[in-house]
């Protein structure tokens, strides 16, 4: 007996991501079922979806991967106009104030729960995060826009800093006055190291708490 095969395979796992990305926005990444993206979705069996992800885990890392290939052209958009304060600054406020994506990392906090997720994470988070932040720095101090004598130490700072200890998963904030205060805190922190993260003239302060606070927003 012969079946028809699905011609269009990329269109029927993408419808998928399009639901589960969809859900896990209105509902949360813990409260979306399988039977949730199938109820969305009408016209596809439990096979179909389980045929192109293995479970839901597999479902998030594909949109993160996704989201990580949509940001990365965005942050290699340099015009050869900004220094590398500038560089740092604009890197972060990309991330941050991109809605979309801090919905996303909302989603995605879940599964640090699994120790050896976190492991990886913080690994990165040391490697990976602390490199882009050196090399920034080090443009920086090239060409006089950064003054410090720590870049390594800055650098380390900057990444555990925003990817750690503004997390509400870690550290439980609930209010956006509370990130404002520790995010305040934070650019005070790098200021001190010669490294002046947070224009203080400007409504950066104010945009990145707006940011984070979406990290601890409660999807109804």
């Amino acid at each position: 007996m012969y079946m028809a095969r699905n011609a269009h395979p990329e269109v029927t796992r993408q419808r998928i991501l399009d639901a589960a990305k969809k859900l896990f926005a209105q509902k949360g990444y813990e409260r979306t079922t399988i039977q949730d993206i199938l109820d969305e979705l009408e016209d596809l069996s439990k096979g179909a979806i389980y045929h192109h992800f293995k479970n839901k885990e597999a479902m998030l890392y594909a949109l993160v991967d996704s989201d990580n290939e949509r940001l990365l052209p965005q942050a290699n958009q340099e015009d050869g106009s900004r220094n590398g304060l500038q560089k740092l600054r604009n890197s972060l406020m990309m991330q941050i104030t991109d809605a979309e994506h801090m919905t996303l990392m909302r989603d995605a906090f879940p599964l640090l729960n699994d120790p050896k997720i976190l492991a990886e994470n913080l690994r990165i988070w040391r490697t990976d995060s602390t490199k882009i932040a050196y090399d920034f720095i080090q443009e920086g101090l090239k060409d006089g826009s950064i003054t410090t004598e720590y870049p390594q130490e800055a650098a380390e700072l900057f990444s555990l800093l925003f990817n750690y200890w503004l997390a509400p998963n870690f550290y439980p904030i609930t209010t956006l006055s509370e990130f404002k205060h520790r995010i305040h805190c934070l650019g005070l922190i790098m200021d001190s190291l010669g490294v002046p993260l947070i224009d203080h003239d400007s409504d950066m302060e104010d945009r990145l708490a707006e940011g984070f606070f979406l990290l601890a927003s409660n999807p109804q």
